[in-house]
């Protein structure tokens, strides 16, 4: 049986949580090559988004990163100035724009996240036991369940 942790132990949890998230963004993206792109952890978030979901319309994109239209149309002039993206008139809409990736930009995306995956597999093997790798399952699962969380009752 399992004592419910005292609330000062889930602040300390999650502080510690997003500590080691915050380095281990940082880790990928020197493993994976991101600084020498020249574009920031943001534009490169939205090229990948551009990548998996386009073409797509900058409104879309604003939802998909949890972030404002403003912060959307900078990260998307950055990249169309770079040749990253296109964009074309909506079909149905001809008052909105898509937005679509060049190839470079997929090929870019996919060498990045190539990078992380590789670098991950190796830390995995590496530094882990294998009766400890089992656990990163169980760890995947619930960050992904602490990333889909619907707490707007309580947000921030």
């Amino acid at each position: 049986m399992t004592s419910k942790p005292r609330p000062q132990e889930s602040v300390a949890n999650a502080q510690r949580l997003n500590d080691a998230i915050v380095r281990l963004r940082a880790r990928l993206r020197v493993e994976s090559g991101q600084h020498a792109t020249g574009l920031t952890a943001t534009q490169l978030a939205v090229l990948a988004s551009v990548v998996r979901e386009g073409p797509v319309t900058a409104a879309r994109l604003a939802s998909l990163e949890h972030v404002s239209a403003q912060s959307i149309a900078q990260s998307l002039a950055v990249l169309k100035a770079a040749g990253l993206i296109h964009t074309t008139p909506d079909p149905r809409d001809g008052r909105k724009k898509l937005v679509s990736a060049a190839p470079s930009a997929t090929e870019l995306v996919d060498k990045l996240l190539t990078g992380r995956a590789s670098f991950l597999a190796r830390a995995i093997e590496q530094v882990l036991p294998p009766e400890e790798r089992e656990d990163v399952e169980k760890a995947i699962d619930l960050l992904e369940r602490l990333a889909s969380a619907d707490l707007s009752e309580g947000g921030i």
